[in-house]
């Protein structure tokens, strides 16, 4: 053996950092969690909420069908005939009694093709967790989204902003059933809070990324798509140096909000100490 290929064998360990070489001008892909979260689409399975109309009046109507069509059997429900002089919902019954417990729930979403109301929808919170069983059973009160139509925030749940605004993606997503001469047509009820709401981008062409949520894939993936499918002007150095752009805004930002925090909590220090001082006087 000559020695060239005797040195060569001694350094055959470096082949072992070719992946990581490799990977060190690729984007990175890791988010700092929990303090920057990846974006979650309109219609991401999270935590449900029963919804009403715009007039306040609640969708549901006590029918059921959620509970009997749920494979986990984590939907409890009970009706109840509207009073005459102060209905609950515009139906003949509603939900009088309405409970989840969310040790159970799967989060398939079968409850909320059954409901005949669209009643029952899911938020994007999943991130929730409890210190004793009772908690994870949720009652009417803790589901039924408030006056202005927003879900309400218990204390285990990790809300972030947006994850309470598009609750109902994946109802208005599957409301055509499959037909797309239906795709993009509005075929559900107002909500309170933000009466009609605005179809999700489709097979119809008609789409309103702001309005519904939705964040197209190459924007929010890009750094997992294949080498042909990433635009030309992200690709090589020109991409580096767009990357390092977006990099740097996104470090000013976290110094910014870091420096902001630093300030608020030393104004707080100096509030707190300064009825002290004054309660001392002069010597």
């Amino acid at each position: 053996m000559s020695s060239s290929e005797g040195l060569k064998g001694q350094l055959s360990f470096l082949g072992g950092f070719k992946l990581t070489l490799e990977h060190l001008s690729r984007p990175r892909v890791t988010r700092q969690y929990p303090d920057e979260k990846k974006p979650k689409q309109p219609r991401q399975h999270g935590r449900h909420v029963l919804n009403r109309y715009e007039d306040g009046m609640e969708k549901c109507i006590g029918c059921e069908l959620c509970a009997g069509v749920c494979p986990a059997d984590c939907i409890y429900v009970r009706g109840l005939d509207n009073p005459p002089d102060d209905p609950v919902s515009p139906g003949e019954r509603y939900g009088y009694v309405y409970e989840i417990n969310f040790l159970r729930c799967i989060h398939c979403d079968l409850c909320v093709e059954a409901c005949p109301t669209e009643a029952i929808t899911e938020s994007k919170l999943f991130e929730f967790s409890f210190t004793n069983r009772a908690d994870a059973i949720y009652t009417k009160s803790e589901l039924l989204v408030d006056d202005e139509g927003l879900p309400r925030h218990l204390p285990w749940e990790d809300w972030r902003d947006g994850e309470d605004l598009h609750s109902s993606g994946w109802m208005r997503a599957t409301a055509p059933a499959g037909n797309a001469a239906y795709e993009g047509e509005v075929q559900w009820s107002g909500e309170l809070g933000y009466g009609l709401r605005p179809p999700e981008g489709g097979q119809s062409g008609r789409r309103d990324d702001e309005a519904t949520g939705t964040k197209p894939l190459r924007e929010v993936l890009e750094a997992h798509l294949l080498k042909e499918d990433i635009p030309l002007e992200h690709r090589g150095m020109k991409g580096r140096i767009w990357r390092a752009k977006i990099s740097a805004a996104r470090h000013k930002k976290h110094l910014d909000e870091a420096r902001s925090r630093h300030r608020a909590s030393k104004a707080a220090r100096e509030e707190s100490r300064r009825p002290q001082t004054e309660m001392r006087g002069p010597k």
